[in-house]
């Protein structure tokens, strides 16, 4: 546990997780603590945890997708770069492992799918990605942080993998809408409602009357909107208590694609991690029995972790799974592109993205050049000099 955070402290946080950050009075109130305290001992712990809201794409017509980008050796960079060049990205990390090169995430305008998966084309075909492979996904269902598995006497972390295998076996099925297929891709929000949810994704606890000011609108007409459309139209997913609970000098984040023969196996496994401290989001593989997840652990469980897996492949609950590494210091997250959005739709200008995409091609290409024209090539006329004279000699 990181130095600082006693029991109390994830008790709050377990809380923010499943009541809200939004009015403390109400999370205090469930706590059974005084305001006062709770939001003192948030306050202390603001340097390690960060409150935000995720948006629900779906009812805004923009469908998720996740890239995993294997780089040509060297070009790890300029494959990050030119992912994150795309006006839609909305999260992108460095990864290593299968795929020494890219995880990305983009928010997609649903009826752009096809010109996304020509940018991921495009990139292979410029010789800066040697494979990629993309998934579709639906939302993702946020996993806080959860205390079921903490010991409060030891203070420390438990980590009860034979009783999760057994768990995973008598779970239910039932799913949030996070994931499940959804039917349609509404467009509900106009551009108030996206820069309000922009707002939140930056920071839940912001109030609607900074919103307000930030806007240069009146705090009824901001409130009438949130009211109506952000909460009323169902344009937020979920509060997110961003905490990652374990020695960052010990631990590392994990991507992995989970696959089943069916949909119940799939929900009994995703049911099962929704109380677990090193899930962190999940996310359903549009149109097939498969679950994305994001996961941060221990790497002296990690093993543990990748053991239970393959007794649960052995038991033929679980079909098969693919993971990579995340380099913790290259992630960046974004909120939902505000800019690219005008009446009431998103403006999706593909040659932009090429062109974006192709100067960093080119740029890389001068670059290289520029080296190749500074080298000297006396250095191995020197060599076949000496080499002569030894022989002469």
């Amino acid at each position: 546990m990181l130095k600082g955070l006693d029991f109390l402290d994830l008790k709050i946080l377990e809380g923010l997780g499943i009541y809200g950050p939004r009015n403390m009075t109400a999370v205090a109130r469930k706590l059974g603590l005084p305001e006062a305290t709770l939001r003192r001992r948030l306050k202390q712990m603001l340097s390690q945890v960060f409150l935000q809201t995720n948006v629900y794409h779906t009812n805004i017509g923009l469908k998720k997708v996740i890239v995993f980008a294997k780089a040509f050796q060297g070009k790890e960079d300029l494959l990050y770069k030119c992912l994150d060049a795309y006006g839609y990205i909305i999260y992108i990390s460095r990864c290593f492992g299968p795929y020494e090169g890219c995880v990305a995430i983009a928010a997609v305008p649903v009826e752009c799918c096809s010109d996304f998966e020509q940018l991921l084309v495009h990139l292979q075909e410029n010789g800066v990605a040697q494979n990629i492979k993309h998934y579709w996904s639906t939302c993702f269902q946020t996993v806080n942080i959860k205390i079921n598995w903490f010991d409060e006497v030891s203070e420390k972390w438990r980590f009860l993998w034979k009783d999760w295998v057994h768990e995973v076996f008598a779970e239910g099925t039932e799913l949030p809408f996070t994931l499940k297929d959804p039917a349609e891709y509404p467009q509900k929000a106009d551009r108030t409602d996206i820069f309000i949810l922009k707002e939140l994704e930056a920071d839940a606890t912001i109030s609607l009357k900074r919103i307000a000011m930030k806007l240069r609108k009146t705090v009824p007409l901001i409130k009438y909107h949130y009211d109506k459309h952000v909460v009323g139209q169902r344009l937020l997913e979920n509060f997110q208590v961003v905490y990652y609970p374990f020695d960052k000098l010990a631990s590392n984040g994990f991507y992995f694609v989970f696959r089943f023969e069916n949909l119940v196996k799939m929900a009994k496994f995703a049911r099962s991690l929704f109380d677990k401290p090193f899930a962190l989001s999940l996310g359903k593989i549009f149109g097939e029995p498969s679950l994305f997840a994001y996961f941060y652990l221990p790497l002296s469980e990690f093993r543990n972790f990748v053991d239970s897996l393959g007794q649960l492949v052995r038991m033929g609950f679980l079909c098969g799974y693919d993971y990579m590494l995340q380099d913790m210091r290259m992630t960046q997250r974004y909120t939902i592109p505000y800019k690219n959005f005008e009446n009431r739709s998103w403006v999706h200008d593909q040659e932009k993205y090429l062109q974006k995409i192709s100067d960093l091609i080119n740029a890389e290409k001068f670059k290289i050049e520029g080296r190749k024209d500074q080298m000297v090539p006396v250095l191995q006329e020197d060599w076949v000099t000496s080499h002569n004279v030894e022989l002469d000699a």
